[in-house]
């Protein structure tokens, strides 16, 4: 009887002794083979099922370590005694019991609500904004890199989590490229720029602290503000970025984009940012950079970091590789003033927040080679003519429907609905139609006051924005656009 439950099937790449374990278990479980029944010794099961008998016993043994089979010398085989108590479903669970949430964190209940990464992110498709064209990529010199890292044998000592060669390199470019005025050992390599802000908070504040962000501005800075229970307040923005405030309160920390504001690529001037260093008072108040698409700047020469005309240890600068090269090499990186420095190591260690030693070794490799450098300035000329291809399509297609915010550098441009159009709705639209963007009015910090759609042009090619631009030309006037 037995052997008529089972269906054994010899193409099923599982093989047959698996397969047996597996639908016996499933039998005993189930109920059809209860508490106390003998099964068939094994030489007669594998005679009716016409398999080898070593395939029977291994099938018996594995049921037997996992408690469903007693087995005894010279003995067939006994089902336990309590397979219908340890398999018995459970009763149900009344309605009110089974739509009770889970108990999470404030802040964990504050994600749940927020669409930060984007939901509708599935797919790899224009216009996404913030990603770096990988095709453009040198990856098989990165590739030599990696291999050149993982063969060498000298990352025995566990205890530099922060490699010396990748900390001098960056230094190095940092000084000379940015302005960054630091030793070394301020440099921290992260496994992202968001671990960089996870840091952060766990390090200087404290629940209840003042925390100023921009507004728009970055979502993920606000979110690891917040789990440490922080009063994350957005402070509004003007042509030149983060408007003064005139606040009794001082702020525990400020995070600003000086250099390329996020979202809206403004530049904060010179007298704008000696007056953001004067209202933090040292070792009360501390600033944080984000310097994260600093690399790219296409009418002039970038602005030096805010943190160069720091002299007085308030300013934290964070970057990352995931812009420069692609979105794969995740790694960030954190200048610390001198006295946070070792504080910060320590606190890395403990959270876990550790890069791989082997990308680290050949990071620094691909920038001592000059490698990092020529990449960043060929995608610089590559990612301009994106830029300027993006705002002549939106002006030749979309010229009575949006006005196109031609920012002087980064990966990405802002067009406004000349008619006062809702984003989130056009947004929808969009998306539908297979072109990604996302609504300026979901990066606000409190109620939205800034709308239009946010566009990425760095990762796509000319053809690729051309074609994108003619579906969102056909879903936003309802006019077939034309080729150029």
């Amino acid at each position: 009887m037995l052997a008529e439950l089972l269906a054994l099937k010899r193409s099923d790449e599982a093989g047959l002794a698996a397969q047996l374990t597996q639908q016996l278990r499933a039998l005993m479980s189930g109920g059809q083979i209860r508490s106390g029944a003998m099964l068939p010794s094994s030489r007669s099961l594998a005679a009716e099922l016409e398999v080898a008998r070593n395939t029977v016993i291994h099938a018996y043994e594995q049921l037997a370590a996992e408690g469903y089979l007693r087995l005894a010398a010279r003995r067939r085989p006994v089902v336990t005694d309590d397979i219908e108590a340890r398999f018995a479903r459970p009763a149900p669970v009344p309605k009110r019991e089974a739509a009770r949430k889970p108990l999470l964190s404030p802040w964990a209940m504050q994600l749940s609500d927020t669409d930060w990464p984007l939901s509708y992110q599935a797919n790899f498709r224009p216009l996404r904004s913030g990603l770096a064209d990988a095709r453009e990529f040198p990856h098989e010199i990165w590739a030599r890199c990696l291999r050149r890292s993982a063969l060498r044998r000298r990352f025995n000592d566990q205890t530099l989590i922060n490699r010396p060669a990748l900390r001098e390199a960056l230094r190095d470019y940092l000084e000379i490229n940015r302005g960054v005025r630091a030793e070394a050992d301020q440099i921290l390599i992260l496994p992202s720029a968001q671990a960089a802000l996870t840091l952060i908070a766990a390090t200087t504040i404290v629940a209840g602290d003042a925390i100023w962000t921009e507004d728009p501005g970055y979502p993920g800075a606000a979110a690891a503000f917040r789990a440490t229970g922080a009063d994350v307040v957005g402070v509004r923005l003007d042509q030149w970025g983060m408007m003064r405030v005139r606040e009794t309160r001082a702020p525990k920390l400020i995070f600003t984009t000086p250099s390329h504001q996020h979202p809206t690529g403004r530049v904060m001037p010179v007298a704008r940012r000696t007056e953001l260093l004067a209202s933090a008072t040292p070792g009360k108040t501390w600033i944080v950079e984000d310097d994260y698409d600093g690399e790219f700047h296409y009418d002039s020469r970038p602005m030096p970091a805010l943190q160069g005309l720091d002299r007085e240890g308030r300013v934290l600068y964070l970057g990352t590789f995931a812009k420069a090269m692609t979105a794969d090499i995740r790694i960030g990186y954190l200048v610390v003033p001198p006295q946070l420095a070792r504080t910060m190591e320590i606190a890395q260690r403990h959270l876990g927040l550790i890069a791989s030693v082997h990308v680290q070794e050949a990071l620094a490799g691909f920038m001592a080679d000059g490698h990092f450098l020529a990449h960043v300035r060929r995608m610089r000329r590559i990612y301009r003519t994106r830029r300027d291809h993006l705002a002549a399509a939106l002006a030749r297609q979309l010229g009575g429907v949006v006005t196109a915010e031609v920012p002087a550098g980064g990966m990405q441009l802002i067009a406004r609905f000349q008619n006062g159009a809702s984003d989130q709705d056009a947004v929808a639209r969009l998306v539908g139609a297979g072109v990604e963007v996302r609504a300026l009015s979901t990066l606000a910090a409190g109620r939205p006051r800034d709308f239009g759609l946010l566009l990425g042009f760095a990762a796509w090619r000319e053809n690729e924005i051309g074609a994108a631009v003619r579906i969102m030309a056909n879903c936003l006037t309802g006019k077939r656009a034309t080729r150029a």
